[in-house]
């Protein structure tokens, strides 16, 4: 937090190693985020770098920003809900498989398995109604409580639990047929 502090400070002050290493520190877990909210790599790489020279290009005229990886995250947020709406306007659907997300392992058996994996788990959660997709992805890769995804969604408490949890049965039910398949 006080890194993100100084950094933030660094870089309004014009400090071009502030932006990369904010950029370092949170791409992965923003990435992530939008993979799993939109269903595509690329889509989702476009999201997180328009993010990113949004920020850099507004980072001096902000206000206090106090919690930079809450910043960020809604920001991606937003970027994936105006994508889609974008996306519905137009009467695109965006059909294409979701591609390998880089892993730390270097066998080929693990990685390709690891592959099937999240292929199948997100196929599944492209079933999801969006809002339950989004309750699950935030509270599952964004680590962010319940309180705070109600927050972003305009919405009360009880009923982002209970989009996770019908969210988490319904993904349960696919991923079990699938798996019988």
């Amino acid at each position: 937090m006080i890194e993100d502090k100084q950094l933030i400070w660094r870089l309004k002050k014009g400090d071009q190693v502030a932006l990369r290493r904010i950029y370092e520190k949170y791409k992965n877990d923003l990435l992530k985020l939008a993979v799993f909210l939109i269903n595509n790599a690329e889509t989702a790489e476009d999201i997180v770098q328009e993010v990113f020279v949004s920020f850099a290009q507004t980072a001096g005229t902000k206000g206090a920003i106090w919690n930079l990886k809450g910043y960020l995250t809604t920001s991606v947020i937003n970027q994936v809900r105006n994508r889609i709406r974008d996306e519905k306007r137009h009467n695109t659907a965006l059909q294409e498989d979701l591609e390998t997300i880089a892993t730390e392992t270097n066998r080929p058996e693990r990685w390709a398995m690891l592959n099937e994996q999240i292929k199948l788990l997100s196929r599944a959660m492209t079933q999801l109604p969006y809002e339950q997709r989004e309750v699950i992805t935030l509270y599952m890769q964004g680590g962010l409580t319940f309180r705070k995804i109600a927050k972003l969604q305009k919405t009360n408490v009880g009923t982002v639990q209970g989009r996770y949890r019908y969210g988490m049965d319904k993904l349960r039910r696919l991923l079990i047929s699938e798996v019988e398949k």
